[in-house]
């Protein structure tokens, strides 16, 4: 079995003070016994605008939300998915969406780039374009955390079952990770079916820390921050607000699932 826990988050415009409840956060969860944790998207910065990551943009390994993350993992002994926070290109105008893994030594173990950039319009003034800051990434990514095979996607990557579905080979995994900020609106209508299907569809657990409720910059996200598992059963979730989402993955359910229905082997295209 593992213990996971998906930290919910209501981000600032100020780094420290994400960090700092992000620490907290973590703490708590390590404290209740999780070994896997993951925070939302963006969990370092939500800022007034989209070009305010660039302000804050590190190089890969190098900077302060790295260096804490890091050095929060070895503190705890824990795996640490660090949601998501923007890293350089060789083009100062420009960064990628990344979610970097820390093993419980401290050390990175993964890293993957958002691959699918959204964009919104509700015609009623909300409006958003990641691609006008964003560099997308072209690789899925998966990681072994303690013999557990670990899928990596972010926000709106969910709206694209392909991407799990590559990342169902050459082995399955058993746990998809998805940071994410939803807006209030789409997740209202959409986050928890999609998260469930993918959970169905690729016969896995779930995990998927979000930011939740409404942040200085006046975003209202939409939060639920759950743990499904692979029948589609939602085991944990939190509305809105800071907090802990945590709850185990046992091996016996996801082989249980897989054998009275194996759609995995079933696959023809």
């Amino acid at each position: 079995m593992l213990n996971v826990a998906a930290l919910q988050m209501v981000s600032a415009p100020d780094v420290a003070i994400n960090l700092a409840t992000a620490c907290r956060l973590i703490a708590e969860a390590a404290d209740q016994g999780a070994r896997l944790l993951a925070l939302p998207e963006y969990f370092c910065l939500m800022g007034q605008s989209d070009r305010d990551k660039l302000a804050i943009a590190e190089a890969e390994d190098s900077g302060p939300i790295q260096d804490t993350l890091a050095a929060a993992a070895q503190r705890h002994g824990v795996w640490i998915i660090g949601g998501t926070l923007p890293l350089r290109t060789e083009d100062p105008q420009w960064v990628r969406n990344s979610c970097r893994v820390w093993g419980p030594d401290g050390r990175p173990r993964a890293r993957y780039d958002k691959i699918h950039l959204f964009a919104y319009d509700n015609g009623r003034g909300e409006r958003y374009d990641e691609g006008r800051v964003l560099q997308a990434g072209d690789a899925p990514v998966a990681v072994e955390v303690d013999g557990w095979r670990v899928g990596l996607g972010i926000c709106y990557d969910l709206r694209f079952p392909e991407l799990f579905r590559a990342l169902m080979q050459p082995a399955p995994c058993d746990l998809l990770v998805l940071p994410a900020a939803f807006t209030h609106g789409t997740g209202r209508a959409h986050w928890e079916l999609l998260l469930r299907a993918r959970a169905v569809e690729n016969q896995c657990y779930v995990l998927a820390p979000a930011q939740g409720g409404l942040h200085p910059n006046g975003r209202r996200t939409w939060g639920h921050s759950l743990l499904a598992d692979p029948w589609g059963e939602v085991l944990a979730v939190q509305a809105e607000g800071e907090g802990v989402v945590a709850g185990t993955l046992r091996r016996q359910r996801l082989d249980e699932v897989r054998a009275q229905l194996p759609a995995l082997a079933h696959r023809r295209i």
